[in-house]
């Protein structure tokens, strides 16, 4: 059987696969609009120098990852061996070297790295701009708010596979997730700017 197979079948035994495109976008939302905060509050601060702001920013996205993996980690190692114990109680077996038994060893392990690379790379991603900067390539805009365009078009994609999965016209869900973007640069003005 190969691995995409395996880990289908083992997604469909744990009805998980919902799960993890829920972390998926979930996670790489929490990335996108922390980069765009932390870019955000960069812009309206007196300024700083490019590797400054790269590292505080590379320093979240790290942190999020981390913690999205630790977090969902221990959480659906938790929910899946109470979901195996009460499949074996009612089976009256044990359940340890069967498919269940490896979906719960395993399906943990691929909805975590789901959950923690998800902010991680969109991250990442958003942080492009800057990293070119700082290499020499020149923008035609400042880096800081190129980097901001590129998280509200991520923003708006997120919205886009959303649709996807709901049914819903993907300019409808699109523009809806990148309205909770405009509000978060609202607030963070409000409360931040001068």
């Amino acid at each position: 059987m190969t691995l995409a197979r395996r880990v289908t079948l083992l997604l469909q035994l744990t009805q998980t696969r919902a799960i993890v495109r829920r972390y998926f976008v979930v996670n790489g939302f929490d990335g996108a609009l922390t980069m765009l905060g932390l870019i955000l509050g960069f812009v309206l601060s007196a300024p700083t120098e490019l590797s400054v702001v790269i590292k505080v920013c590379l320093g979240a996205a790290i942190a999020l990852g981390v913690s999205g993996i630790s977090s969902a980690y221990v959480s659906e190692v938790a929910e899946l061996r109470h979901a195996l114990s009460k499949l074996e109680a009612a089976m009256v077996s044990d359940l340890q070297q069967s498919a269940h038994g490896d979906a719960a060893l395993w399906v943990p392990l691929l909805v975590a790295v789901v959950n923690g690379l998800a902010p991680l790379l969109i991250s990442l991603l958003i942080l492009m701009p800057l990293w070119l900067a700082q290499a020499g390539f020149i923008w035609s805009i400042s880096p800081l708010l190129l980097a901001m365009v590129v998280a509200l078009l991520v923003i708006f994609l997120l919205g886009i596979f959303l649709a996807g999965i709901a049914g819903r016209p993907w300019w409808v869900s699109g523009l809806q997730t990148l309205l909770v973007a405009l509000v978060t640069i609202s607030l963070i003005y409000f409360f931040a700017g001068e």
